[in-house]
């Protein structure tokens, strides 16, 4: 039977995505929504293109609060959070302690240090579930989520990064001295549905801006953590995100330096190696990532390329920030969890063009 799945915070874009990736999935059967600001609202109204979707448009969108978990626990299986920080540990962590599977989408359970979640978020609500999380990134953790009750969805300029970087920290190819450069460009639905000034169009389409720079954004000790475990030491990574005048997408370019000797293909063949999935390709030399390859999949794009005159190797990433970003990489973690196919429901072929 299919399971019986949940999601707080049904009307953002995050939420929209996983209504359509969960109506492809053959093992999943949505049966409830909920969202504060649209609460009362049919999921067609708030969501348009659900209408006329026979068991997805008539849907109700519900006021979810903590003592509903007990209920709720008799009408869903496995719940998606899809909330601000705080929100989703108390509210995720009610439904948790009914024995309801979480994927959490927030940075509730991202980071694995209280005291360093505390520092960038503020106090945390559920502080004991965060040994109980698994970070949700499949490719690095495929061995450790089957089974898991709480997994904690990658932020997606996190997992833009993580990936091409990930593997050489993991060989050993990176001289651990010199920076670690991020730059990380995303479209605007990266923003969520919320309406503000700077996402708008006049403001959007015809410009590119960085913003939260030089260690301000609250994706970088995510970055820092997952590379800190690769390289087996501490590490501090320069971060820096831009909005770019797209809708959809991810493309990140990471500079680090290499250790003397170390080739592109060294490089290349530590990711195909550890970023093994149907859902990733590693491309050939002289192949560049293009987020309008990757837009509206869950698949990822992988790329290198070898400035020899100044040993500097360029990792980069192309991914949909709302599908691999999120939405479709939780239900690939949650794919793993319960066993089942790991692609089921996830579009492997981008929209092109």
């Amino acid at each position: 039977m299919a399971l019986k799945v949940g999601i707080l915070g049904a009307a953002g874009y995050t939420g929209a995505e996983l209504i359509r990736l969960i109506d492809l999935h053959p093992e999943l059967t949505l049966t409830y929504v909920a969202d504060r600001e649209h609460a009362g609202q049919k999921l067609g109204a708030v969501l348009p293109q659900t209408e006329g979707v026979a068991g997805l448009s008539d849907l109700t969108l519900e006021l979810f609060s903590e003592d509903l978990a007990a209920q709720l626990k008799k009408q869903v299986d496995v719940c998606f959070t899809a909330l601000p920080h705080a929100a989703s540990a108390s509210l995720g962590g009610a439904l948790l302690d009914q024995g309801v599977q979480i994927v959490d989408l927030s940075a509730d359970f991202r980071l694995r240090d209280l005291a360093t979640y505390e520092a960038w978020y503020g106090p945390h609500p559920r502080p004991e579930l965060i040994p109980r999380a698994v970070y949700g990134l499949p490719e690095l953790y495929r061995k450790e989520l089957p089974g898991a009750e709480l997994i904690a969805g990658p932020g997606c300029y996190p997992t833009s990064a993580i990936l091409p970087l990930a593997p050489l920290f993991k060989e050993g190819l990176i001289d651990l001295h010199a920076p670690v450069i991020v730059d990380s460009k995303s479209g605007a639905s990266g923003a969520g549905r919320k309406p503000g000034a700077s996402t708008n169009f006049s403001e959007a389409s015809e410009g590119m801006r960085p913003y939260k720079i030089a260690g301000t954004h609250r994706h970088t000790p995510e970055i820092e953590q997952e590379l800190s475990r690769a390289a087996g030491t501490e590490l501090r990574v320069t971060f820096t995100p831009q909005l770019a005048p797209m809708i959809r997408g991810i493309l990140t370019t990471a500079y680090v330096r290499l250790k003397d000797g170390v080739t592109e293909d060294q490089c290349r063949n530590a990711a195909q190696t550890h970023l093994v999935s149907e859902l990733l390709t590693v491309l050939p030399a002289g192949k560049l990532p293009d987020t309008l390859h990757v837009r509206g999949s869950g698949r990822a794009h992988v790329g290198y390329a070898l400035d020899e005159r100044t040993g500097t190797l360029i990792g980069m990433c192309a991914i949909d920030n709302l599908a691999r970003g999120a939405s479709s990489q939780a239900i690939h973690a949650l794919n793993i969890a319960r066993g089942f196919v790991e692609t089921a429901g996830i579009p492997r072929l981008a929209q092109f063009p």
